[in-house]
């Protein structure tokens, strides 16, 4: 399992590891209106995953803003970023902020997502800071797991990675 700290402090991740390589698991999460989103919901899409701890951080603020920024200029590429916030909380905070380009999904009610993918902090109940690429066929072709979750992730080797996958 990835080794992350939060506040430098070290944290125990729940569910299992993804590698490069892998074929994406599927989850269930919650979009802004309550509807299921499951990964087969973008299936035929390049996949950019930004996971985040809270929208309401400044570090979680500045990479969904970053990857909003980002995702007008990719092409095929959704870019999804979850956490455990609400939904409501979720489309609040996009609304305030301008955030058009990128889904927001809570991943709150069953941590499907943070099981699944490995980024479900036990004692906080959080989702670990990472990004995953999925290609259009489902398979991950990149996959950070920040080591500290207040740091920022590597905005340039995702998007690349994203560019990159078909």
């Amino acid at each position: 399992m990835a080794s992350i700290t939060f506040k430098g402090n070290p944290v125990t991740l729940l569910g299992n590891e993804v590698k490069v390589g892998d074929k994406a698991p599927d989850f269930k999460v919650l979009a802004n209106d309550l509807s299921e989103v499951t990964l087969a919901d973008t299936k035929g899409q390049v996949r950019l995953i930004s996971v985040v701890p809270s929208l309401d951080t400044g570090v979680c603020d500045a990479q969904t803003r970053r990857f909003n920024e980002e995702a007008s200029k990719l092409d095929n590429v959704k870019v999804l970023t979850i956490s455990v916030d609400l939904p409501f909380a979720q489309k609040r905070w996009c609304g305030a902020n301008g955030i058009e380009n990128v889904q927001t999904l809570s991943d709150h009610r069953d941590l499907s997502f943070g099981e699944a993918y490995g980024v479900a902090i036990k004692e906080l109940r959080l989702l670990a800071r990472a990004v995953f690429v999925i290609d259009s066929n489902d398979t991950v072709t990149y996959v950070e797991y920040v080591s500290e979750a207040t740091n920022h992730p590597n905005y340039e080797a995702a998007i690349e990675a994203a560019k990159q996958a078909k």
